[in-house]
């Protein structure tokens, strides 16, 4: 039999790439999809063990990204096993000296890209009667999250749209999981301009972006709802998320994110 086909977005590194690699390991081909130049070595590596890998550089914040990504998919006439709808980016500062454009950027991509995605998925996998989606939101979908205002804002619509989607999709054959990874070592806090902060520095250790991967992939083909993932740390205040105070939260998450003295 032919290997079964899944999507990854943001597959070029961090939890995306480890996603791909978990996903190859278990003999699915790959449709592996990020806007960066690191994406065709990451293609190569992936190779081998039969697995099939179309690697495609669109920008998904865009919709004519989305569309081609799409598209190609398509032109593939194969039914989607498996859709990680991984890509996204982060935008750390106080709201009020941040970068508007980046920051509307960051909501196209974690919002508007994830939508459009998804409505493509879902029709699929409702054409063909079976499928897997895992969203990844984060931790900070449940938090207070001063200096991350609009990161965690982003991840707190992929969390509820993830649930919600979940729930129409009950007595259909098609699961929806969200992974809710907390301070993972990839280069998200670089990106974000967070460099010179507690979690950027430190906080980031307490995961590897393949424990997440891995425990992503475990809850997903479970057909599990959410899976708080890897640290025990993170798990915990998942657990704790709806019973702290907003006010406690917000403490906790402004110093792990403001920056640092010199």
């Amino acid at each position: 039999m032919a290997n079964e086909l899944a999507i990854v977005t943001g597959a070029s590194s961090g939890i995306g790439l480890s996603l791909a690699k978990e996903l190859a390991g278990r003999g699915y081909d790959l449709v592996i999809c990020s806007a960066g130049d690191r994406l065709a070595p990451v293609a190569d590596s992936l190779q081998g063990n039969g697995t099939e890998v179309v690697s495609i550089q669109v920008d998904l914040a865009t919709r004519d990204g989305v569309e081609q990504l799409w598209q190609e998919v398509q032109s593939l006439d194969r039914p989607v096993a498996i859709a990680c709808i991984n890509a996204g980016v982060g935008v750390g500062g106080l709201f009020a000296e941040t970068s508007l454009d980046e920051e509307l950027k960051m909501v196209e991509l974690n919002c508007s890209g994830t939508v459009h995605l998804a409505k493509h998925v879902i029709k699929d996998m409702l054409k063909h009667g079976t499928g897997k989606i895992l969203f990844t939101a984060s931790i900070a979908g449940e938090m207070v999250a001063p200096r991350e205002a609009v990161y965690a804002a982003t991840k707190a619509f992929v969390l509820s749209f993830a649930h919600s989607v979940r729930y129409e999709l009950r007595e259909s054959n098609i699961t929806v999981t969200a992974l809710q990874p907390g301070p993972t070592d990839t280069d998200f806090f670089h990106r974000a301009g967070m460099d010179n902060t507690q979690v950027g520095q430190e906080g980031k250790s307490e995961s590897q972006p393949g424990d997440v991967a891995h425990q992503g992939i475990e809850a997903l083909l479970a057909g599990k709802g959410h899976v708080y993932a890897a640290s025990t740390k993170t798990k915990l205040e998942g657990m704790l998320a709806n019973v702290v105070p907003g006010a406690v939260k917000g403490a906790m998450h402004e110093k792990m994110a403001k920056p640092m003295a010199q």
